[in-house]
C-alpha cells in the first residue's frame, strides 16, 4: 500500500535496504522544479570497469542549495543479478524543470531521449546485457580490460543512434530540450517492479553534493571530476575529468531566485492511498466505502491514462508536442481527482463519533 509521506526518506530508507518495491513512478520522481534548465552534459572518458559484474551509470547534473551540481558517472554494483538501470532525466513541464529520478529494473524504461553517451543513447541501453545470470559488456561501446573481464561480446551500433550527441542537450521537452516520447516497451518498464538507487549510489550523490568543485557555478560547465571507477571515489585511479568542449556555463540567475516547489502527481497511478482508519462501527464502514469508492475512480482513471499513452506510443511517428499537451491533461485530471477525494475525506471526517 502506498501512504503519503516525504517521498526523500522513503527513497533513501529503500536504497539502503535494497529491497525490490512495486512499481511507484511518483518515488522515483520526487524533486524540486526548478526554472532555469540544467547545463549541457560535460564530456569525459569512461574509466575501465573496476569489477566484473558492475555496471555503468553515466553522470548527471543534480540540485543543490548552490544550484546545479554534478553527479560524476561511475561504476556500480546491482542490487540484484538481472537489474539494469534506468538513468534519471530533466524534463520541462508546466514552465519547469523537474527531475524523475533513475532506478533498477529488469529493463531500461524511458529517461527523455536524453543520450548520455557510453551505452545510454537516448533509448534503452546498449553497453552491455546480462546472458546466464552474468553481465556480459559490448566492447564497441564499454571500457572494460579484456584480460580480466572475460564476458563480452562486440556489437557496433551505428545509423540509428546519434553517438556523439554533439549538443550535449540535458533535459527533455521546453525550447531547446529533446523531442523524445516513451514508446511501448518503455511504458511497459514503468510498470515493472522497480529497485531505488542503491546506498553506494546515494551516498555517491551525497559526496558530489558537498564537493565545491562538482557546483556548475564554480566549474562553468566542466567538472574536474566527471566520472570515477567507483562510487564516492573523487581522487586517484579512475577519476576522469571533463574535456574543455563548448562554451563555459554561467547561470542566468542565482540560486535564491529560483523557484523550486515539490513535485506535483502527474498520473493517477502515482496518487498516494491514504491510511485505513482505525475506527470501528458504523464509521469504519463508511469509510471502507468511501476508501474503496475512491480507489476503484483512481484506478479506472490511471487505466485510461495508460491507454492514452499506449495510443500514442504506437503511433508510426512520435509527436512530441502532442505528448507534452497529453501530459498537461493528465496533471490536470489528476489534481481534479485529488483534489475531490481530499474535499470528500474531509466532509466524511466531519461524521466521525467524537471522543468521550
Amino acid at each position: 500500500m502506498r501512504i503519503l509521506t516525504a517521498l526523500t526518506t522513503g527513497l533513501l530508507t529503500a536504497a539502503l535496504s535494497g529491497c525490490v518495491v512495486a512499481p511507484e513512478p511518483a518515488a522515483y520522481e520526487a524533486s524540486d522544479q526548478i526554472s532555469d534548465p540544467p547545463p549541457p552534459l560535460p564530456v569525459y572518458d569512461q574509466p575501465p570497469c573496476p569489477v566484473d559484474g558492475y555496471i555503468w551509470t553515466p553522470g548527471v547534473w543534480q540540485w543543490g542549495p548552490a544550484g546545479y551540481f554534478w553527479v560524476p558517472g561511475t561504476w556500480v554494483q546491482p542490487p540484484e543479478v538481472g537489474l539494469l538501470w534506468t538513468p534519471g532525466y530533466w524534463a520541462f513541464a508546466g514552465g519547469f524543470y523537474a527531475f524523475h529520478r533513475g532506478y533498477w529494473g529488469s529493463r531500461v524504461g524511458f529517461y527523455g531521449g536524453v543520450n548520455y553517451g557510453h551505452g545510454y543513447f537516448g533509448s534503452g541501453y546498449a553497453g552491455g546485457r546480462w546472458i546466464n545470470n552474468n553481465f556480459h559488456y559490448n566492447t564497441a561501446i564499454t571500457n572494460v580490460n579484456v584480460t580480466t573481464i572475460h564476458n563480452t561480446y562486440n556489437q557496433t551500433i551505428v545509423n540509428n543512434i546519434n553517438v556523439t550527441n554533439a549538443t550535449h542537450v540535458s533535459y527533455s521537452g521546453g525550447a531547446g530540450g529533446t523531442r523524445a516520447t516513451p514508446n511501448a516497451l518503455e511504458l511497459a518498464a514503468a510498470r515493472d517492479a522497480h529497485v531505488p538507487p542503491t546506498g553506494a549510489q546515494v551516498q555517491h550523490e551525497r559526496a558530489a553534493g558537498t564537493n565545491p568543485q562538482l557546483a556548475a557555478s564554480r566549474n562553468e560547465g566542466r567538472p574536474p571530476i566527471a566520472a570515477t571507477a567507483r562510487p564516492g571515489a573523487q581522487s586517484g585511479p579512475g577519476v576522469v575529468a571533463a574535456q574543455q568542449i563548448g562554451l563555459p556555463y554561467r547561470p542566468q540567475t542565482p540560486p535564491t531566485a529560483r523557484v523550486t516547489q515539490a513535485n506535483p502527481f502527474v498520473h493517477a497511478r502515482d496518487v498516494a492511498i491514504p491510511a485505513q482508519s482505525s475506527a470501528t462501527g458504523q464509521y469504519a464502514r463508511e469509510q471502507s466505502e468511501l476508501q474503496a469508492r475512491q480507489e476503484q475512480e483512481r484506478q479506472a482513471l490511471a487505466h485510461q491514462q495508460q491507454l492514452e499513452h499506449a495510443n500514442l506510443a504506437a503511433q508510426p511517428t512520435h509527436n512530441h508536442q502532442a505528448y507534452e499537451a497529453m501530459e498537461r491533461q493528465h496533471q490536470q485530471q489528476t489534481s481534479q481527482l485529488v483534489q475531490r477525494h481530499q474535499q470528500e475525506r474531509e466532509q466524511a471526517g466531519r461524521n466521525a463519533p467524537r471522543p468521550r
